[in-house]
């Protein structure tokens, strides 16, 4: 088999990219997204997951696909929400390092390069919107979580909300994973005795399309969420063995 074989050629990095119904950011995405890595990372992947796009999203990926050969596209054949398509990205990415991002244009993906030194040090690395550009009403319920978030699984991240995160292949590989359970990254590595920090990123007004993930009832499934990182840190499995001892034979 030879050296150039596809199977050999791991990417250092995937970017794993949630799209439901994001027509219009797909170009300047893709765009900024390969300007942003190029020549900034050994090799990288851009893996596009559909989440059942109604508005021509799909057929756009796959002519970008044609067009990029590090763009790939997933397609589900329904919608089946973001942590779904995350987990599908993960199984697909073949980098040692996964970085994720939203597909809304309100992140600059040369932010990724930001996070990357950081990965040198700690297994998970956080964006943290400081100078968030969303509605109101998105901000306070972001604060809200956040700070009950916090209250109950003492992760002190910030903003465990920003989709723009970088991982070591092992932290995706080890953290169970269930429907809402993104948004609770940080607290799930810690649990299992990973290394986090957070970065401050930029945040950006949306400048097409509309918010799709989230707002609706985000409060109400967010503390049911919660209730569940909560019970499994409190049933998480201690033990450590006894050293031998050595005056005995």
């Amino acid at each position: 088999m030879s050296e150039s074989t596809p199977e050999l050629r791991r990417p250092h990095l995937s970017v794993v990219i949630p799209i439901y119904n994001e027509r219009d950011n797909l170009h300047p995405l893709t765009a900024q997204t390969l300007k942003a890595l190029a020549g900034q990372v050994p090799s990288f992947e851009i893996l596009y997951v559909n989440d059942g796009s109604t508005d021509g999203s799909g057929p756009l990926l796959d002519q970008l696909a044609r067009d990029h050969a590090e763009v790939q596209v997933l397609h589900f054949d329904r919608n089946y929400g973001q942590t779904s398509a995350f987990v599908a990205g993960f199984r697909r990415a073949a980098g040692e390092l996964i970085a994720t991002l939203d597909g809304d244009l309100q992140f600059d993906p040369h932010d990724i390069v930001k996070l990357l030194p950081l990965a040198a040090r700690y297994d998970l690395v956080c964006g943290w919107r400081r100078d968030r550009h969303d509605t109101l009403v998105k901000r306070l319920s972001s604060r809200i979580a956040n700070a009950v978030r916090n209250a109950v699984v003492h992760d002190a991240v910030h903003d465990t909300g920003c989709s723009l995160k970088v991982f070591h292949r092992r932290v995706v590989e080890r953290i169970p994973l269930f429907e809402g359970m993104h948004r609770f990254f940080p607290a799930l590595a810690l649990m299992h005795g990973l290394t986090v920090t957070e970065v401050p990123v930029g945040h950006y007004p949306r400048a097409h399309g509309q918010s799709k993930y989230g707002i609706g009832n985000r409060l109400f499934k967010g503390l049911y969420d919660l209730m569940a990182v909560r019970w499994m840190q409190s049933r998480r499995l201690r033990y450590a063995y006894k050293e031998p001892d050595h005056d005995h034979h």
